[in-house]
C-alpha cells in the first residue's frame, strides 16, 4: 500500500499479487492517459473528438487538454483532488476528464440518473473541490441541485458550469476546456501508476452509492486488454451513445481505449437511433456499447432505415441480460457481430469472442478478460460448487479493486479476507470457461443496465405517513427486463389517495433518482414473511409474475 493510500483510504490488493502483476507485465508502469498523449505529436492531423459539428483533431484535443489541466491548477487544483463530473457527451467531459489526469486530479463520474439524494452521499465520502455539471436540455435542474450542494459541502469551491450563464465565483465550462491561444506549461507526472485515476460510483444495489477507487495500474491493464477482445485500432470509429460516466462506456475499451489506439470518439446520446444511423453513415462507425434496452430500440429502427451500416463492425453489449433471439436479431439486421460484454465497475469483466460460435455469443455473457483473472462459484455457505452447478461468482484479480473508498464495513460486506470480490451475482459456468449469468443473489431491481436496491427504496418509503411496510421487488418488463413492483400495507394515517401516483410523487420529493421510481404499486394487507419473520420476496416475486401473466391473457 502507498502513502497515498494509506492516507486516504483506498485500500489495496494483497503486496504479493501486486508484486506478481509487476513482475509479469500486466502492470507496466504507465499511467492511463499516456498513450492517448503521444497521438498528440505522433498524428496530429488524425480526427480524434467529433461532437455534433464540431470535430477536434488530436493536435487539438492535445492542446485543449494541456490549456485546460493549466487552467485547474490555476484555479487551486492538485494532484490527488477530486473533480465530480457530471456532463452530458461533449466535447467538454472528454477534454476535462484528461485534463484532469494530466493534473493527477481524480475524476469522480457521477451516474447521470443521480439526483440530490444520491449526490449529498456521494459528496460526503469523496469530497470534491470541483464539480463539472451541465444545464443543458433535461439537465437544467442540475446546475440549481449543484449551488445548493456547494452550501452543503465547504469543501466544494469551484462549480465548472455549461449550458447556462455562470453565476458568482463559478467557471464557464466551455471557455475554461477551450483550446489555449499562448504557451502552457510542459506536462510532468504528479502521480504514481498505484494512485487512483478516477472514481466510479456502483449504482447502488445495497444502498447509498459507493466509491469505487480505479488506480492507474490496473485501470490501464484492463483498458489495453479490452482493446485486445474487441479489435479496437486506430481505424476505430466508435459511437457513444450511452452515457460517458459508466464505467462500461468509459473504459471496456470504450472511450478511453479509441482514443488510446488512436482513433475516433463520435459523441451522441441514446434518444434517438435514427440520429444513431445517420452518424454510423456519415461517420463511418466500427463500434459502439449499448445497452439491450437500446439495442431493442436499433433493430426496430433498422427495419425501416435507408442508412448505409455496412461499417459496424462490432456492437458491445451489455449493463442487462441480453435474449438469445435478440443477439441474434440484432446481428441479422445491423450486420455486425455482437460481442456481449458482463462486468461490474470494481472490476470484473467477461465478454464473448469476435470468432465465438453463435451459441456462446447469443447464449452466454463470455470468457474473463484476463488469465490472471480468478473466478469461484460457491454456495450459500462459501462452498465450491460442482462444475456447471449454479452459485454466487466470486473474482479477483490485476484489475478488481480491493475495496471501497471509506467505507470499511461495506468493503468487509463485499470481499472475503483474501481478498474475492463477492458479485452478488449467481452463474453457471461451462467447461470451456464461458459464464452464463442467471440472476442475483440479493433482491436488486436491474432497470436496463441500472441497478435498484430494494433496501434504499423502502427505508425512503416508509418515511411517508400513509404507509406501514412496504417492499420492493423485480417485476418483469418487456424492454427494461426489470422495473419496480413496490408492494405495500396502508398505515393508519393512509387516505384514498394512496395510490402509484402519489407514491412516486413522494420518491421523487425525497429526491430519489427517477429511474428508481417503481412503476407499479400493489395494496396488501400484510406483507408475506418466511419462517424466520423475513420479508418473503421469493413470494412477492411469484405474485407479481402471476398477476402480470393472468392480465396478459
Amino acid at each position: 500500500m502507498t502513502a497515498t493510500q494509506q492516507a486516504t483510504g483506498i485500500p489495496a490488493i494483497a503486496e504479493d499479487r501486486a508484486r506478481r502483476y509487476r513482475q509479469d507485465g500486466l502492470w507496466n508502469g504507465e499511467l492511463v492517459h499516456e498513450r492517448i498523449r503521444t497521438y498528440y505529436t505522433a498524428t496530429p492531423g488524425r480526427t480524434a473528438v467529433v461532437d455534433g459539428d464540431r470535430r477536434m483533431s488530436y493536435r487539438e484535443l492535445g492542446s485543449a487538454v494541456a490549456a485546460t489541466r493549466d487552467r485547474l491548477a490555476g484555479l487551486g487544483l492538485s494532484a490527488g483532488d477530486r473533480i465530480a463530473v457530471a456532463l452530458g457527451n461533449c466535447a467538454e467531459y472528454v477534454v476535462l476528464v484528461l485534463a484532469a489526469l494530466e493534473l493527477g486530479a481524480v475524476p469522480v463520474l457521477i451516474i447521470p440518473a443521480f439526483r440530490e439524494h444520491e449526490l449529498d452521499h456521494v459528496f460526503s465520502v469523496t469530497e470534491p473541490v470541483a464539480f463539472a455539471v451541465d444545464g443543458h436540455g433535461r439537465r437544467k435542474e442540475a446546475v440549481a441541485t449543484a449551488r445548493r450542494l456547494r452550501d452543503r459541502h465547504p469543501q466544494l469551491r469551484h462549480l465548472l458550469v455549461r449550458g447556462v450563464e455562470p453565476g458568482v465565483g463559478e467557471q464557464d465550462l466551455t471557455v475554461l476546456a477551450a483550446a489555449g491561444a499562448g504557451p502552457v506549461h510542459p506536462w510532468t507526472r504528479a502521480v504514481e501508476p498505484s494512485d487512483p485515476a478516477v472514481f466510479l460510483l456502483s449504482s447502488g444495489t445495497t444502498g447509498l452509492p459507493k466509491a469505487i477507487p480505479r488506480c492507474h495500474e490496473g485501470y490501464e491493464y484492463m483498458i489495453r486488454s479490452a482493446l485486445r477482445v474487441n479489435r479496437m485500432d486506430e481505424h476505430a470509429v466508435n459511437l457513444v451513445v450511452m452515457p460517458a460516466e459508466h464505467g462500461f462506456v468509459m473504459n471496456c475499451p470504450g472511450l478511453l481505449g479509441t482514443l488510446s489506439v488512436g482513433g475516433r470518439v463520435v459523441l451522441s446520446t441514446p434518444d434517438s437511433p435514427a440520429v444513431a444511423f445517420e452518424l454510423v453513415e456519415r461517420e463511418r462507425v466500427t463500434h459502439t456499447t449499448l445497452v439491450p434496452s437500446v439495442a431493442l430500440r436499433w433493430c426496430a429502427e433498422a427495419e425501416k432505415t435507408t442508412r448505409d451500416l455496412s461499417s459496424l463492425s462490432v456492437l458491445l453489449v451489455g449493463g442487462a441480460r441480453l435474449a438469445p433471439d435478440v443477439a441474434a436479431k440484432l446481428e441479422t439486421r445491423l450486420g455486425a457481430r455482437v460481442q456481449q460484454c458482463y462486468g461490474m465497475s470494481e472490476g470484473l469483466l467477461c465478454y464473448t469472442g469476435l470468432d465465438d460460435t453463435d451459441e456462446v455469443v447469443h447464449r452466454t455473457q463470455g470468457r474473463p478478460l484476463s488469465p490472471h483473472d480468478e473466478v469461484r462459484v460457491v454456495d450459500l455457505h462459501g462452498e465450491a460448487v460442482a462444475p456447471g452447478q449454479i452459485g454466487e461468482l466470486l473474482t479477483r484479480g490485476p484489475y478488481t479493486v480491493a475495496g471501497y473508498y471509506r467505507a470499511p464495513g461495506a468493503t468487509i460486506e463485499a470481499f472475503t479476507e483474501d481478498g474475492f470480490y463477492r458479485t452478488g451475482d449467481l452463474v453457471r459456468v461451462d467447461a470451456r470457461g464461458n459464464i452464463e449469468v442467471l440472476g442475483r443473489v440479493r433482491d436488486t431491481i436491474n432497470r436496463g443496465g441500472e441497478k435498484i436496491s430494494a433496501e434504499e427504496l423502502e427505508d425512503v418509503i416508509l418515511r411517508h405517513s400513509g404507509i406501514a411496510a412496504a417492499a420492493c421487488v423485480a417485476m418483469p418488463h418487456q424492454v427494461l427486463g426489470e422495473v419496480g413492483c413496490l408492494y405495500a400495507v396502508p398505515g393508519a394515517a393512509a387516505d384514498g389517495d394512496l395510490d402509484l401516483r402519489a407514491v412516486r410523487t413522494f420518491l421523487d420529493q425525497q429526491g430519489i433518482a427517477k429511474y428508481k421510481l417503481p412503476e407499479r404499486l400493489e395494496l396488501v394487507a400484510e406483507l408475506p414473511l418466511t419462517g424466520v419473520g423475513k420479508v418473503d420476496r421469493a413470494s412477492l416475486r411469484a405474485d407479481i409474475a402471476a398477476r402480470l401473466e393472468a392480465e396478459s391473457r
